[in-house]
């Protein structure tokens, strides 16, 4: 039974679900970042899923990373699964601009994070709903 790792939890905003992930907007005003997470138990790597969820992850990261391009159009997408912190398998897709506060550098501990005003995310959220689940 897939369930969300406790950080992920309290740092993200609910986007929605993919065929294959759950798709969360991290509370951090400063970047565009999202986290797919495969809503599947006990992954913690990408060689954990099969195959064909692996195909699918990686076309879940092409759709978010060209909603991301489109839309925003950032100098670079960094895109990463790294789970230090948090071993559940998600992968991070970040739209980075070369006057943001971290660049070009990544963005892991680099300036600490800047939560969204109160209400402000429901913008976002809802232009990526648009965009992702039309």
């Amino acid at each position: 039974m897939f369930s969300l790792h406790h950080r992920l939890e309290q740092d993200t905003f609910f986007v929605g679900d993919l065929d294959l992930c759950r798709v969360l907007l991290m509370n951090d005003a400063q970047y565009p970042w999202l986290i797919l997470v495969p809503r599947r138990s006990d992954i913690k790597e990408t060689i954990d899923l099969t195959e064909t969820e692996q195909m699918m992850l990686m076309s879940e990261i092409s759709l978010v990373s060209k909603v991301f391009k489109t839309m925003l159009r950032p100098d670079k997408l960094n895109v990463a699964a790294l789970g230090n912190m948090v071993p559940q398998l998600h992968v991070h897709v970040i739209a980075r601009y070369k006057d943001d506060p971290a660049w070009p550098n990544p963005v892991w501990g680099f300036v600490e994070a800047k939560p969204y005003q109160q209400g402000a995310e429901e913008e976002v959220l809802t232009q990526l709903r648009e965009k992702l689940f039309k």
